[in-house]
């Protein structure tokens, strides 16, 4: 029987920080967010032939094979985006039961990709975004790129199960969906048991969430043919600095 996908209620670009405010999360569509970054949808395509060489995660304490990725990191200050020098990722134990307490250093994001026209404005308007809901501050970005394959049978988006990032907000914007099932997208209120699930399916969606109001989880994928993946692009912004092992 096929699988029911429901998809996300889409918001305009304008109303991303009223929706971040009031719900603790928005949607918007791929034309939304070329308004939102001034690009075209072609100049969003030209970064995912990078997804294509992310080195296997060798961190994963699953003992699963089926996480690649890339990570860098950036400040973007009142319009500005500076990458920092290579450091590795870490995070708390209270928001990640599974690799809390490691500092993982990956591999960073390669030049070229940083290179292309929408990599910066992308930064920039996500960053204008968590100031108007959080007042004008410099935003400290950790960019994540990820591809879960299914080569190996199940693949997890998040092996470490709900959970918050211990940033300010959590930018997802889906990439690729190939060949698979599953991934939905779960978003629990903090402090209640309100919920909503649906699945991003069109390349380019964004997914924007203010990670103290609110926990995510994407749920597993499955191949439904050979080459199965699904390939996000993962901002988060954090206000005050990166964050680091005590």
């Amino acid at each position: 029987m096929p699988m029911t996908i429901i998809h996300p209620t889409i918001s305009a670009p304008e109303q991303a920080a009223h929706d971040l405010q009031t719900q603790g999360y928005t949607v918007l569509s791929p034309s939304g967010v070329c308004t939102l970054a001034h690009c075209t949808v072609a100049g969003l395509e030209a970064l995912k032939p990078s997804w294509n060489d992310l080195p296997p995660d060798q961190f994963l304490l699953d003992g699963g094979r089926y996480r690649s990725r890339r990570h860098s990191c950036f400040v973007v200050d009142n319009g500005t985006v500076k990458q920092t020098p290579h450091r590795g990722h870490w995070q708390p134990v209270e928001y990640n039961a599974l690799h809390g307490g490691m500092v993982r250093l990956f591999e960073p994001i390669a030049p070229a990709t940083i290179a292309q026209p929408s990599w910066t404005p992308l930064l920039q308007s996500i960053g204008q975004i968590c100031s108007k809901v959080k007042g004008l501050q410099p935003w400290y970005v950790e960019a994540h790129q990820f591809r879960i394959d299914t080569a190996h049978g199940i693949g997890r988006p998040t092996p470490e199960g709900a959970h918050r990032d211990g940033v300010d907000f959590v930018a997802i914007l889906l990439v690729a969906r190939e060949h698979v099932k599953g991934g939905e997208s779960r978003i629990f209120d903090a402090n209640s048991s309100n919920g909503q699930r649906f699945t991003l399916t069109e390349p380019w969606t964004l997914l924007l969430l203010d990670d103290v109001r609110v926990i995510h989880e994407s749920t597993p994928i499955q191949p439904t043919a050979p080459g199965g993946h699904r390939d996000t692009l993962v901002l988060t912004y954090r206000a005050g600095g990166f964050q680091e092992r005590p």
